[in-house]
């Protein structure tokens, strides 16, 4: 039956546990009280007079002040850098600045380098070492736990790209002070490979994405200046190019942002 306010007889047979009252009352009264603050208020009313109900309150209220009043606040949450890194990159990170370290002393000491400096081959592609570490299935042992979770996606992915690049980024441009490579040789087509990786990694997944670039750029520009000591698609007159590329690859990202938040898309 439909009740609009239960009656003093059905609030008080409710307090009391009446075990007499029928099924289908019953049931009303619930459903109204979960509804209804005034008639909770008659409800604890009732409940006031029904001994076996204080004294059941009043033994679980002296049973629980005491361990309250030992209680302590909880320490406040403190940011986890996980949004911004993982454990894997630490090492990956570490593999690209000894690379970068190696460069610097080939550049110095090996008089074949100097067609082609090593830090000049090297510091474009380097930084797509600690991308794949950043979100990849393959790499990041969390990889599962992290992409289910609300913070997972683009803005995710670039916290983590963003941190490789504050760490890659200036040892190479330390390099390049020592080796007389000119900045914008380097950091222009740097900035363009990082941001095709997450463009084509929405499509096949960052790890495969970089997996490809790395490849490619070993055929097109490592494999040539190793043969021939000639530099292939870094000269001054390619970074409009170079340019164009990190556009492009920076308007596919954003508009490729949901592709993110699909886990299989970031093998």
């Amino acid at each position: 039956m439909s009740v609009e306010h239960p009656s003093g007889r059905l609030v008080a047979g409710y307090a009391r546990g009446d075990t007499g009252l029928p099924a289908d009352e019953l049931w009303a009264v619930e459903a109204h009280m979960e509804q209804c603050a005034d008639c909770r208020v008659r409800l604890a009313g009732a409940a006031a007079d029904v001994p076996a109900v204080t004294a059941l309150l009043t033994a679980v209220r002296d049973g629980l002040e005491p361990a309250l009043d030992r209680s302590t606040p909880a320490p406040r949450r403190r940011r986890r850098p996980m949004a911004w890194a993982t454990p894997v990159m630490g090492p990956w990170l570490a593999m690209v600045i000894g690379v970068s370290v190696v460069a610097v002393l080939l550049d110095r000491t090996a008089g074949w380098t100097r067609g082609a400096p090593p830090v000049l081959l090297l510091a474009p592609v380097l930084p797509l070492a600690g991308v794949a570490a950043a979100w990849s299935r393959g790499l990041d042992p969390a990889f599962e736990l992290t992409a289910v979770t609300p913070r997972a996606g683009l803005s995710l992915l670039l916290r983590r790209t963003l941190t490789v690049l504050a760490v890659v980024l200036p040892v190479h441009l330390v390099a390049g002070l020592l080796t007389g490579v000119a900045l914008a040789q380097w950091l222009l087509p740097s900035l363009a490979l990082t941001a095709t990786a997450l463009a084509l990694g929405s499509v096949i997944g960052v790890g495969r994405a970089t997996a490809a670039l790395g490849a490619l750029w070993t055929a097109a520009v490592l494999a040539p200046a190793a043969a021939l000591g000639r530099i292939f698609l870094l000269r001054p007159e390619h970074l409009p190019l170079w340019a164009l590329t990190l556009a492009a690859a920076a308007v596919v990202t954003l508009a490729r942002r949901r592709a993110y938040t699909i886990p299989k898309s970031l093998r």
